[in-house]
C-alpha cells in the first residue's frame, strides 16, 4: 500500500509540474514583447515606450458668472446700494492628452479638459512645456483635437477598439489630481456603455483602471501598448474612483479627430427616424424568440424624411448598417451620427418576419429635424423652433424656442437649456426666427442672449 501510495505522489507531483509549466508559459505569452524587467514580469518596457506619448495639460479661462437681473440695473444696484458685480471669473483645469501624431504634433484629449480655455499649455514626460492651439471640439463625443509644435514628439499607435473584449487587460495614463504622470492597471469591465447621461453619443469602454480627476483626455492602451481609449469619466459618489471608469473608444475619438481637422467641426447625420431598443418583450411581440438579439426598432418615420423617402416604416427592426450588424439604438444613433451629410448607407431591415434592404441618403440631423439650423457655431447643437400656440407664451412674448439642446455643447455648458425663450441678441429684440438667425449668423464674438425661463429672465453670454 505504502508503495502505490509513493506512485501516486509521483503521478500527482509531475501533473502540478507540468501544469505549472504550462501556466507560466501562457502568462508570459500574454505579456507584450520584452515584458520582462530583471528576470521578472513587467509592465516596464512597454510603459517605457508608451508614456512619452502621454501629456499633461494645464489650463486658464474665464467665465461668465450668472446674476439676477435686477443686478445689471443702475437703478436696483444704486437704491440698495449694492456695489459692481464681477461678470466673469477666471478658471483653470487640469487634465491630460494623448499624442496621436507626431508629424503634425496633434494631440487628442477631452473637451471639458480645455472647455473656456483662454490659454492651453501642454508638458510632455521629458519636462518640456508647450503652448497648445484648439483645432477643434466635439462636445457631445467630450472629444477634442489641439496642436503642438512638433518638435522630437512620440506617438501612440491606435488599435482597431472593434477588438476589445471584455477581461482584456488595460492600462490607463495620465495626470489624476496634478500629481503628474501616473499609470494603473486593470481590465476592460464593459463595451458600449450608454444611457449614462454623461454625453450626448455614448458609447464608452468600461474599465476597473483607476481613473481619477486629471486623468481625463489620458491613454487607456492594450499589453502592446496600442491606444484602444481616451479615458473621459468616472462613476463615483465621492468624486474619488470606485474602480468605474469610461473611456472614448479609440476609432470613435479618432473618426471625430479627422472631422475636426478637416472641417474644426462636427456635423451628425441623420435618417430622421425616432428609434428603441429591441427588448425581450417587444421581441415576443413582433412574434421574435425573446433570445433575439441585437437591433433597433423604428419607432416612428419624420415626413418628409430621407427615411421616409426610402420607404422606411414605424415597426422596421433595423438589423444591419452597410452590412454591419446593429446592437442597440445608441449603437445605430452613433454611427449614422458620424456620417455627413450627402452619403448612402445601406440599411437591413426586418419587416413582418423578412429581410428587406434599403439605400438611405443621409442628412443634417437639424434639417431632418424640420427645425431651423443656426451657422453660428456657439449655437452649435441647439435646435430652435417658434413660439407656437401651445406654448405657454404665446402671445405674451416675442423670440425663439430652444426645441433641444446637446448636453455638454458650448451654449449648454453657458446656461442654455430646452424651453429657454430668447427675447433679444447682443441686447436687440428679436421678433421671429427669420430675425434670430440673421442676427446670430451675422454676430462675431460672443453672443449676449436674453432669455426667459418659466416666470423668471436672465442673461446668458455664450462665447
Amino acid at each position: 500500500m505504502m508503495s502505490i501510495a509513493r506512485e501516486y505522489s509521483r503521478y500527482f507531483l509531475l501533473f502540478g509540474l507540468v501544469i505549472g509549466a504550462l501556466l507560466t508559459v501562457a502568462v508570459q505569452a500574454a505579456l507584450p514583447q520584452k515584458g520582462e524587467a530583471n528576470g521578472v514580469p513587467s509592465l516596464a518596457p512597454m510603459l517605457e515606450e508608451v508614456t512619452p506619448a502621454v501629456v499633461n495639460i494645464s489650463t486658464e479661462g474665464t467665465v461668465q458668472m450668472r446674476q439676477n437681473p435686477l443686478f445689471n440695473d443702475p437703478f436696483f444696484r444704486r437704491f440698495f446700494d449694492f456695489p459692481e458685480m464681477p461678470r466673469e471669473r477666471k478658471t483653470q483645469s487640469l487634465g491630460s492628452g494623448v499624442i496621436v501624431d507626431a508629424e503634425r504634433g496633434l494631440v487628442l484629449t477631452n473637451n471639458h479638459v480645455i472647455a473656456n480655455a483662454d490659454t492651453i499649455n501642454v508638458t510632455l514626460r521629458d519636462g518640456r512645456e508647450f503652448s497648445a492651439e484648439l483645432i477643434g471640439t466635439d462636445p457631445a463625443t467630450d472629444v477634442a483635437l489641439i496642436k503642438i509644435p512638433a518638435e522630437d514628439l512620440t506617438a501612440l499607435e491606435p488599435a482597431d477598439s472593434e477588438d476589445l473584449r471584455v477581461g482584456d487587460y488595460v492600462v490607463a495614463i495620465g495626470n489624476p489630481f496634478g500629481l503628474g504622470q501616473t499609470v494603473t492597471s486593470g481590465i476592460v469591465s464593459a463595451l458600449a456603455r450608454s444611457g449614462l447621461s454623461i454625453l450626448g453619443y455614448e458609447d464608452f469602454i468600461q474599465t476597473d483602471a483607476s481613473i481619477n480627476p486629471g486623468n481625463s483626455g489620458g491613454a487607456l492602451v492594450n499589453l502592446r501598448g496600442e491606444l484602444v481609449g481616451i479615458n473621459t469619466a468616472i462613476f463615483s459618489q465621492s468624486g474619488g474612483n470606485i474602480g468605474i471608469g469610461f473611456a472614448i473608444p479609440i476609432n470613435l475619438a479618432m473618426t471625430i479627430s479627422e472631422q475636426l481637422l478637416e472641417h474644426g467641426e462636427v456635423k451628425r447625420g441623420s435618417i430622421g427616424v425616432q428609434i428603441q431598443d429591441l427588448n425581450p418583450e417587444l421581441a415576443e411581440a413582433f412574434g421574435l424568440s425573446k433570445k433575439h438579439e441585437g437591433g433597433a426598432v423604428i419607432v416612428q418615420v419624420f415626413d418628409g424624411s430621407p427615411a421616409a423617402e426610402a420607404g422606411l416604416q414605424a415597426g422596421d427592426i433595423v438589423q444591419r448598417l452597410n452590412n454591419a450588424p446593429v446592437t442597440s439604438t445608441s449603437d445605430l444613433r452613433n454611427r449614422i451620427g458620424l456620417l455627413r451629410a450627402g452619403e448612402t448607407v445601406s440599411l437591413t431591415v426586418l419587416r413582418d418576419g423578412e429581410e428587406k434592404t434599403y439605400k438611405v441618403e443621409i442628412s443634417d440631423e437639424q434639417a431632418v429635424a424640420g427645425q431651423p439650423a443656426a451657422r453660428n457655431e456657439k449655437l452649435q447643437g441647439v435646435t430652435l423652433d417658434e413660439i407656437g400656440p401651445d406654448h405657454p407664451m404665446h402671445g405674451k412674448l416675442q423670440g425663439v424656442v430652444v426645441a433641444d439642446i446637446e448636453r455638454g455643447v458650448r451654449a449648454w455648458q453657458a446656461g442654455l437649456r430646452a424651453g429657454d425663450v430668447i427675447t433679444s441678441v447682443n441686447r436687440r429684440a428679436v421678433r421671429s426666427m427669420q430675425e434670430f438667425l440673421q442676427l446670430v449668423d451675422n454676430l462675431e464674438g460672443a453672443l449676449l442672449l436674453r432669455v426667459v425661463r418659466g416666470n423668471s429672465a436672465a442673461f446668458i453670454v455664450i462665447k
